[in-house]
C-alpha cells in the first residue's frame, strides 16, 4: 500500500493544478459560502485586468506617437502628393472642362500643366503641417490606453476565457502536469522517510 503514495500524490498534485486554472476562470460569478465567497479570479478582477493591459499597451506597445510617426513619414507626404496630383489631373482634364467649357478652352495644356506642378507644390510644402495639426487632434481623440481598457471590460467572461485559453492552452496543461510531477516527487520522498 506504501508504494501507492507516489500515485496518490501524483493524482492530487495534478489534481490541485488542474483546480487551480479552472478557478482563474471559474466561478464565473460571485458564490457565497456559508464562511467565504468564491469567484473565479479573472471574473472578479476583470476591471483591474483591463486597466493594467490597457495601460501597459499604450505605454509599452502602442501609442498615439508611435502611430503619428508610422504614418507621418516621408511615405505618407508621397502618397499624399500622389492622389492630390491623380484627382488635380482627372479634375483638370475631365471636371473643369465640363463645369468651365469656355474658360477650358483659353487654357494650354502647358498652362494646366504649370497649375498642377503649383498646386502639387502647395500640397509638399502644406502637407506636413496638415498631418501634424491632423495628428495634435487625433492624440485628444485616440487614447489607445481608455479604448483597450473598454474592450477588455467589455468581454463576457465566456469570450475571455475562450481567449486566454487560446493562447495558454499548453501552458495551463504544463501547470496541471508539473502538480502530478511534484505531488509524485514528494511521494517517493515519503516513502523514503517511511522506510528509514
Amino acid at each position: 500500500m506504501i508504494y501507492f503514495l507516489p500515485v496518490i500524490a501524483a493524482v492530487i498534485g495534478w489534481f490541485t493544478n488542474y483546480l487551480a486554472v479552472k478557478m482563474l476562470f471559474h466561478p464565473k460569478k460571485e458564490k457565497n459560502f456559508i464562511l467565504f465567497k468564491l469567484q473565479g479570479i479573472f471574473p472578479k478582477r476583470q476591471k483591474e485586468v483591463a486597466e493594467n493591459i490597457g495601460r501597459m499597451v499604450a505605454k509599452e506597445l502602442i501609442s498615439a506617437d508611435d502611430i503619428k510617426d508610422q504614418i507621418s513619414g516621408g511615405d505618407s507626404v508621397t502618397y499624399i502628393k500622389n492622389i492630390v496630383e491623380a484627382k488635380v489631373d482627372d479634375y483638370l482634364s475631365n471636371k473643369f472642362p465640363e463645369k468651365y467649357p469656355f474658360t477650358s478652352v483659353l487654357f494650354s495644356a502647358k498652362r494646366k500643366m504649370k497649375i498642377k506642378e503649383d498646386l502639387i507644390a502647395e500640397v509638399e510644402n502644406a502637407a506636413p503641417a496638415v498631418l501634424s495639426e491632423y495628428f495634435t487632434n487625433l492624440e485628444d481623440a485616440f487614447d489607445v490606453e481608455t479604448i483597450v481598457i473598454e474592450k477588455i471590460e467589455a468581454f463576457p467572461p465566456d469570450k475571455l476565457e475562450e481567449m486566454l485559453n487560446h493562447i495558454l492552452k499548453k501552458e495551463f496543461k504544463f501547470i496541471e502536469l508539473i502538480g502530478a510531477v511534484i505531488g509524485f516527487l514528494i511521494g517517493l520522498v515519503q516513502i523514503l522517510i517511511l522506510k528509514l
